[in-house]
């Protein structure tokens, strides 16, 4: 048996507390027919809301499957002690006061372990939580009011979980039709974590669908499982991860972590594991909708129909830049709409199939199946209900049973999208459901929900990766948590708040960057032919040996092109001369590379270590202005090379490497190889580096070279990566490549 399945399934409760919150459990719980024993336990009380009270836990008539304690948080830690002894199942703390108050606080910090102690192996869920009510059951551990109902007999529901009691509240109070069997909150988390919870209730037949409000995780491999487990079960998890704009790694040296950040992992995180990510309250119920009613959807090919031009316009405008669109229909399939309308019927998807046979049944339904024949992963109607107050929607109807005439006819999934959410009553949302057409309530929130369907039906019927070898192989925490920092190979500088010198564009910090390169070349990855040069006469020397054109750059700065240390396209030993007298008093010497010829596109390939996930890979699109056009993916380490193609070919530049315009076609599989390659060197070192910063990545029609690269090895690092192989220290440190391109 699940550990949590006393507790999120009781028969028994034990509310403790006569306070309001108290009080509110016991008013619920009888509100809602639960028809398990409540046992009220109050020192003073011999009743709460007409039931009989006790006046300690150990008085109980039973052990309780579950408990709400609402006592202050260190009464708390008492009465979890006596729940444990009685053999209780399972309890809700609901005070605050603990851990989350911050680790500056040394008493809450204290509390905290206490109660983790008192427990022991009886789960807890909180503190600082509102608990959880089973719809299905009628049984809450809930001390406030809520909007929900309970679920009927033989029905299923969404169950969600959020880390903010006031967001479960508010969700309790939604009016879009959206059935649930579960609502729980996670609190602090302090012994049972959000995956745990969520293992715990997908088991259940009465659950259809999850949904996880995450302000963060608690264990990668609890999630693992957790979406293993909910493959198996083709129970589909929708999340809303708050934290899009947080910046892991603020003051970093390299590129790569500007772009990718702590969130950038959890998308990639996400995405790997086949849930769903969506980014607001509104289009987080109306997934769980749409997924309870149809489950994943096939793909990502939409129709939509409207007797309005207005709105197929707005649905064609919505889908602007989204996965989810609006296929433009074959010709046969054109005919065959076109035979069941009107000659000034402009037949198109999305459609406006006009009034001219509004409120006629037979006609309505030739149309809607027509349309709805191709084959698409959903159907949309449009259509926004009249106030019942002022006005009749009897001729409503009609649309609704020729849509799901068409429907049946040719067995399509398919929604009634309301544009504006008040216009969609909610109590014809059971009714709707039955029918097949499930009521979506406005049209961003609906294409975000077909979206997150069509996500998850593509990830479930790829292959898996939680089947295979990847998440085992995935260096989760392996790596050294020693500090990165920067050296120069003249003298050390005094690290800044981030462990690294405060200025390292200015070149402390840098490694020799010849050696940098031939760890990568070493790898498998096409490096450019350099050498070293410490005078004018010696960089003329070695230009001269390599064969011009060639690009000159000061060794010992890092991110030279903005710090105007390179010099590019030289073709002559006078060029060489006069740019080598410039760069020689900006860094520790000169590096001189026959430039790369023939560039078709240009990437960014950067490596970053997450704390959580490991070792993460960003791919975009490189050179100067890689911040300014923010055109990038992320990957967890290992990544396929199904998946890094899959990634480049999402990228705006992608067009580019695919011969835009007439122009060359880059080596992709080239391309790809590289970064296989710099993904297996980063993983065959994932306790030595820290990033690892490849702008760019010059991708040509035939080949790909690295001619920029960053490497920050971790204080701890070992050879090779440790300064006493690169340049003769015994500190991690940075290895820098400059721009090397024609």
């Amino acid at each position: 048996m699940n550990r949590l399945e006393r507790l999120l399934r009781p028969r028994s409760i034990a509310v403790i507390g006569g306070g309001a919150f108290g009080t509110n459990v016991v008013k619920q719980c009888l509100k809602m027919g639960f028809a398990g024993d409540i046992w009220p336990v109050h020192p003073s009380k011999t009743e709460v809301e007409g039931v009989k009270a006790y006046k300690t836990v150990a008085e109980l008539p039973g052990a309780p499957d579950a408990a709400f304690i609402g006592v202050n948080r260190h009464l708390t830690i008492e009465m979890v002690t006596a729940l444990r002894e009685k053999g209780a199942g399972g309890a809700v703390c609901f005070a605050s006061g603990f851990r989350e108050t911050g680790a500056y606080d040394a008493e809450g910090e204290g509390l905290q372990q206490a109660l983790l102690e008192a427990a022991g192996d009886l789960p807890i869920i909180g503190p600082n939580c509102y608990g959880l009510i089973n719809y299905a059951n009628g049984a809450l551990l809930w001390p406030d009011q809520h909007g929900g109902i309970r679920l009927a007999e033989g029905a299923t529901g969404a169950a969600i979980i959020t880390q903010s009691s006031n967001i479960a509240i508010n969700m309790t109070m939604q009016a879009r039709g959206l059935p649930v069997s579960y609502i729980m909150t996670a609190g602090n988390q302090a012994q049972t974590g959000l995956s745990e919870m969520a293992l715990g209730l997908i088991e259940d037949s009465r659950v259809s669908v999850l949904g996880l409000h995450i302000e963060a995780f608690d264990k990668v491999d609890g999630f693992e499982r957790l979406a293993a487990r909910a493959r198996e079960l083709k129970k589909p998890i929708v999340a809303m991860k708050i934290g899009r704009s947080e910046q892991a790694r603020a003051g970093t040296v390299s590129h790569t972590a500007s772009l990718a950040g702590s969130d950038a992992a959890s998308d990639a995180f996400l995405k790997r594991l086949g849930i769903a990510r969506v980014n607001s309250i509104p289009s987080f119920l109306e997934a769980l909708k749409l997924l309870h009613a149809h489950g994943p959807l096939g793909g990502y090919r939409l129709s939509s129909m409207s007797c309005s031009g207005g709105e197929a316009s707005v649905m064609a405008d919505s889908a602007e830049g989204r996965k989810v669109g609006f296929p433009v229909l074959s010709d046969e399939h054109r005919a065959r709409v076109k035979a069941t309308l009107g000659p000034l019927v402009a037949v198109a998807n999305p459609l406006d199939y006009h009034t001219f046979i509004w409120n006629n049944e037979p006609a309505m339904t030739a149309t809607f199946g027509a349309m709805v024949s191709g084959g698409f992963d959903l159907n949309i109607l449009v259509l926004d209900f009249p106030r019942r107050d002022r006005c009749s929607d009897v001729d409503w109807w009609t649309t609704l049973n020729a849509f799901e005439s068409g429907l049946k006819a040719h067995g399509a999934k398919g929604a009634v999208l309301a544009s504006l959410p008040e216009n969609l009553p909610e109590d014809y949302a059971p009714g709707l459901m039955a029918r097949g057409m499930v009521p979506l309530y406005g049209i961003a929130e609906a294409l975000d929900a077909a979206e997150a369907a069509a996500m998850i039906g593509v990830a479930w019927r790829n292959s898996s990766p939680l089947e295979g070898e990847v998440p085992a192989k995935r260096a989760v925490g392996v790596i050294s948590e020693g500090t990165a920092r920067t050296w120069s190979t003249a003298a050390a500088t005094p690290p800044g708040p981030s462990g690294r010198p405060s200025d390292p564009l200015k070149g402390e910090g840098t490694l020799d960057e010849a050696a940098a390169k031939s760890l990568l070349a070493e790898a498998g990855v096409l490096v450019p032919a350099g050498r070293r040069a410490a005078s004018v006469d010696e960089a003329i020397a070695a230009a001269d040996s390599l064969g011009y054109p060639v690009a000159l750059k000061a060794m010992g700065v890092a991110h030279k092109s903005e710090a105007g240390a390179v010099k590019l396209n030289l073709r002559d030993a006078a060029s060489v001369g006069e740019a080598a007298e410039v760069l020689l008093p900006l860094g520790s010497g000169l590096y001189v590379e026959r430039m790369v010829q023939g560039g078709v596109a240009e990437l960014i390939v950067g490596f970053t270590r997450d704390p959580l996930f490991g070792p993460v890979m960003t791919l975009g699109s490189g050179g100067v202005l890689v911040e300014l056009l923010k055109d990038s993916a992320t990957l967890l380490l290992p990544a396929s090379r199904a998946e890094i193609e899959m990634a480049l070919r999402g990228l705006k530049l992608f067009p580019l490497l695919d011969g835009f315009r007439g122009r060359p076609k880059a080596d992709l599989d080239a391309a790809v190889g590289a970064i296989e390659k710099l993904a297996g060197f980063v993983l065959a070192h994932a306790g030595e580096i820290e990033e690892l910063d490849v702008n760019p990545l010059i991708v040509c029609a035939e080949g790909a070279w690295v001619a920029d690269a960053l490497m920050v090895a971790s204080l701890a690092s070992p050879s090779p990566l440790r300064g006493g192989s690169i340049g003769g220290a015994d500190r991690g440190g940075v290895a820098s490549v400059a721009t090397n391109r024609l």
